[in-house]
């Protein structure tokens, strides 16, 4: 039995990791339970690949030899550069994961949170549904909801804006 338990594991990580290609995901995790004391967690992750690929043309010639020098500059840039481009607001919420945003807690409920309301670091802001895990997303700071960037049911990559908190 645990030669086949072990195989059916293997060919389950094999279909995630096709999953992830398929997809053009950076990474995935999924727990599944086979009994009380009996789980398998797995992370199938290409991060390593997916940095290389973006992260350079972007972090190696402006933000590297313009960091120092531009200190002063880069927060009247930010204002400016907020409205086109939401996740590079300094009050930018992004997605942790890949999934479907839920702005409330269950249908018909009221939203967690709403523009111009105020939240404490840690308070439930919405929550991200990925593999029939309903995973809570905290506030990571107090402040003022500014805006919302998604709309409930939507789907959301890894990084994506969600909302902006001042």
């Amino acid at each position: 039995m645990t030669k086949q338990d072990h195989a059916g594991d293997v060919a389950f990580i094999e279909a995630l990791a096709r999953l992830l290609k398929e997809n053009d995901l950076t990474d995935l995790e999924v727990k599944r339970e086979y009994g009380e004391d009996d789980s398998l967690t797995v992370r199938v992750s290409r991060a390593g690949h997916q940095v290389v690929h973006v992260a350079p043309p972007a972090a190696l010639p402006a933000p590297a030899p313009q960091a120092p020098a531009a200190a002063p500059a880069p927060p009247a840039a930010a204002p400016a550069a907020a409205p086109d481009d939401p996740a590079q607001h300094p009050g930018a919420v992004t997605s942790p994961m890949v999934g479907t945003v839920y702005l409330q807690p269950e249908p018909g409920a009221a939203p967690f949170v709403t523009v111009g309301a105020t939240v404490a670091e840690g308070q439930t802001i919405l929550i991200i549904e990925a593999m029939k895990t309903m995973n809570q997303i905290p506030a990571p700071r107090a402040g003022t909801v500014r805006r919302i960037l998604v709309t409930d049911g939507a789907p959301v990559e890894y990084g994506a804006p969600l909302m902006i908190i001042e």
